[in-house]
């Protein structure tokens, strides 16, 4: 069988996150997506927790299931706000769980570590190092996965308060990480260009904190597997096993992309960022640093290289997306939901409009525009201006490679003749 997961979620206990994100939405909008398999989200949260257990049934499978039969597997995020080597780090790592006595296993250690009632992701002032050792110890099926990695803030890898390597995060622990989530503003293209990253499988996920279809399983990983289970997952993930490909956002989508600073209306590309030493030319304080400067400055390959045994992906942009850029008006709008919903009731789920359905099928639905839209996405052929500095970017629509109400979204740019 073949499943797409999204295996990074939130829950409406989660800071900023949607009150209504609970179960029944997080099923009902990942079957519109076309989503088979998610994380639960949030499982140290007790609330959280006690609706997990009273809403889904749990097999000898290590999934669970909703009374619909939609399955999850057992997930978090965590937090770690620490010093190492002399520098402050926050890291952001998924956790995912082979059942629920493992769950409260890692719940009750990190009940020894402070509060989990707070925050869905709460924060916690132990370092990585100690964090993988003991849930490993707690269960060798406990997988620890660095949450979108090259995030500035709160990424392995991030400019702000991330480390060079794996190696320098988890010293002798390394050997228990077996993988890293890309996040939006990279994707596996850019990573294969750090050859420390060969042995390491490069997952991605949504980190959504909204159940909507531009949102859920934005990212994800393509499965094929002969049985869902959570031992087949992991073979995934630790050994490439029935990993087919992973589905991306254009890189450039992500909020982080570019240097840049948002309320300066500053954004800048790695050259352009150099030309200035990395300062903002209207504040004059250090711009906050992209994933693709970053990986800049780590990648020991050039652009283009492709380890043997890689996983091949797919870039996306969610459909949503594509009829504002073609039509105008909000993502959550009337216009939007009145073209998203018949591709949705003719065609099953929009995975299917975004890679399977035929151009002539799509034009008995849609006008010739989105279509022709919808086939350039499949074809990866859509551009984007970059996000930058947690501003995401928006999609290039039309002969002159112009969006729709370009200004009006982003704003007046200073340093984008680098990419337009």
């Amino acid at each position: 069988m073949k499943v797409i997961a999204d295996l990074h979620v939130h829950s409406k206990y989660a800071r900023a996150t949607s009150k209504a994100l609970d179960l029944e939405n997080l099923e009902k909008y990942a079957r519109i997506k076309g989503v088979g398999l998610l994380g639960t989200g949030d499982f140290t949260h007790p609330f959280w927790i006690n609706e997990i257990r009273s809403n889904l049934k749990e097999d000898e499978t290590g999934i669970l299931k909703s009374n619909n039969g939609f399955p999850f597997v057992m997930q978090t995020e965590i937090s770690l706000v620490y010093t190492q080597g002399g520098k402050g780090r926050r890291i952001h790592h998924v956790v995912l769980a082979p059942n629920l006595e493992v769950v409260k296993q890692i719940t009750d250690f990190l009940l020894t570590k402070g509060r989990v009632d707070y925050d869905g992701r709460p924060i916690f002032g132990i370092n990585s190092i100690e964090f993988a050792e003991k849930l490993n110890e707690i269960s060798s099926e406990a997988e620890v996965i660095p949450a979108h990695a090259w995030t500035p803030w709160f990424g392995v890898f991030g400019s702000e308060s991330g480390f060079d390597s794996l190696k320098e995060c988890f010293e002798d622990k390394t050997k228990l990480i077996h993988s890293i989530e890309t996040g939006m503003s990279s994707d596996p293209a850019m990573n294969w260009r750090l050859s420390n990253l060969d042995n390491i499988t490069l997952v991605s996920n949504s980190d959504l904190h909204s159940f909507w279809p531009w949102r859920i399983g934005r990212e994800a990983n393509v499965f094929e597997m002969k049985e869902l289970s959570y031992r087949n997952i992991l073979a995934a993930i630790r050994e490439r096993k029935g990993f087919l490909e992973t589905i991306e956002v254009d890189p450039g989508y992500g909020k982080y992309h570019f240097d840049g600073h948002r309320n300066c209306g500053v954004v800048m590309g790695p050259a352009e960022s150099k030309k200035v030493n990395k300062i903002c030319p209207v504040c004059k304080r250090e711009m906050t640093i992209g994933v693709l400067n970053r990986v800049n400055e780590l990648a020991d390959r050039g652009e283009g290289f492709v380890p043997k045994g890689a996983i091949q992906f797919k870039r996306l942009i969610p459909l949503s997306e594509i009829i504002v850029a073609v039509n105008g008006g909000a993502l959550y709008g009337k216009k939007t939901w009145a073209v998203y919903n018949p591709l949705i009731e003719k065609f099953g789920n929009e995975y299917a409009v975004l890679l399977d359905v035929s151009e002539g099928e799509l034009k008995k639905v849609a006008d010739e525009k989105l279509v022709s839209a919808i086939i350039n996405n499949r074809s990866g052929n859509i551009k984007v201006t970059p996000g930058y500095d947690g501003k995401y970017g928006v999609p290039l629509i039309g002969e002159k490679g112009e969006p729709r109400e370009f200004q009006q979204k982003l704003g007046p740019q200073k340093g984008l003749g680098e990419y337009l």
